[in-house]
């Protein structure tokens, strides 16, 4: 996308993410340094919404659960080489739902997945979670980290599962508590609101 468009404002994004970044933290009791750097960040005025800054930037994710939120759609990251949420980088000038939305039918070919309604209420995402990620020498890429803003989608366990092989290893419905070991924090905010259900 371009992001040189009149469309896209930069600064107002940054501003957008802080909002975020402070309701957010209200709302978990988030301590203000666990994401001190992307806020260091935006008060330096980085482009944060570009893959190419560092040391970070901004990414999002899915947690893909069933309608009962009892069980949990995994892909195996082909670079980390793990088993994780669907997610990728933010492509501006993209809504952040949207974006994780957009990831999650990307990498599991699923059909029918929705955002859950508890965002559209909150106006907020399940968790964020700034992470560091391995040097790519041959993309020219330092090491460096992901500000990862995620959002929970829900899907039927029926939908066809069409994993994206070029982008990972695979897909296959896991148990949730799987999660405890990934993204420890957006699971313990999931059963706080009653989203999920072990």
């Amino acid at each position: 996308m371009d992001v040189s468009s009149p469309s896209f404002d930069a600064a107002a994004f940054r501003e957008h993410v802080k909002t975020i970044l402070d309701r957010h933290a209200r709302a978990f009791d988030v301590p203000e340094e666990r994401h001190a750097l992307l806020r260091r960040q935006i008060g330096n005025g980085d482009d944060i919404h570009s893959r190419r800054t560092f040391p970070g930037h901004v990414t999002t994710s899915a947690f893909i659960l069933d309608a009962k939120g009892k069980r949990i759609l995994l892909i195996h990251h082909r670079s980390l080489d793990r088993w994780l949420q669907p997610g990728g980088h933010y492509e501006a000038p993209e809504d952040l739902a949207v974006s994780a939305l957009r990831e999650a039918v990307e990498e599991t070919g699923m059909e029918g997945l929705a955002i859950d309604p508890w965002h559209g209420t909150s106006g907020l995402p399940i968790d964020i979670d700034s992470h560091r990620i391995p040097a790519r020498p041959e993309r020219g890429e330092p090491e460096h980290w992901h500000h990862d803003i995620r959002y929970l989608v829900r899907a039927q366990e029926s939908a066809a599962l069409l994993p994206n092989l070029r982008e990972v290893h695979g897909a296959a419905w896991r148990e949730l508590q799987e999660l405890e070991a990934i993204a420890p924090q957006a699971l313990r905010n999931m059963r706080r609101l009653d989203l999920a259900h072990p």
